[in-house]
């Protein structure tokens, strides 16, 4: 039991699948709803830049996801969905960043899961459950 509860690499696996599955849903769900990446491509050109940079969200929602739940280049995957948060939370919920909910919760939970939990992959690997081991 004592061993089963100091192995970094189910740790990493129990990371990869949290964060890879419970993003991946929402990459899912672009893909059946395609008008919500018309609604953000609205919010990247509102900020003078391409519209078409809105299809970036399904590298950061699908792609990178796909990879961390595999356990192929986690450290890419994870980078990529720090890299989609950062700019979801830029975007989308900048204003929010310093509120908290009516419950004394951080009103940016669920983005900062996904931010820093992607982070933490880049900067630990994928451990040798994957397909490509120690990535």
């Amino acid at each position: 039991m004592t061993n089963l509860l100091h192995n970094s690499d189910l740790g990493r696996l129990v990371l990869r699948l949290t964060v890879g599955g419970l993003m991946i849903f929402h990459g899912i769900d672009k893909i059946m709803n395609p008008g919500s990446v018309d609604y953000i491509g609205g919010i990247i050109a509102g900020h003078g830049l391409p519209a078409v940079l809105a299809y970036a969200v399904y590298i950061g929602e699908v792609i990178a996801p796909a990879l961390v739940i595999a356990g192929y280049h986690c450290r890419i995957g994870g980078l990529l969905i720090a890299i989609n948060m950062t700019i979801a939370i830029l975007l989308m919920h900048a204003s929010e960043l310093f509120l908290l909910t009516e419950f004394g919760g951080w009103a940016l939970e669920l983005q900062g899961f996904y931010l820093f939990g992607g982070l933490a992959i880049a900067f630990l690997g994928g451990g040798r459950f994957g397909l490509k081991p120690h990535s």
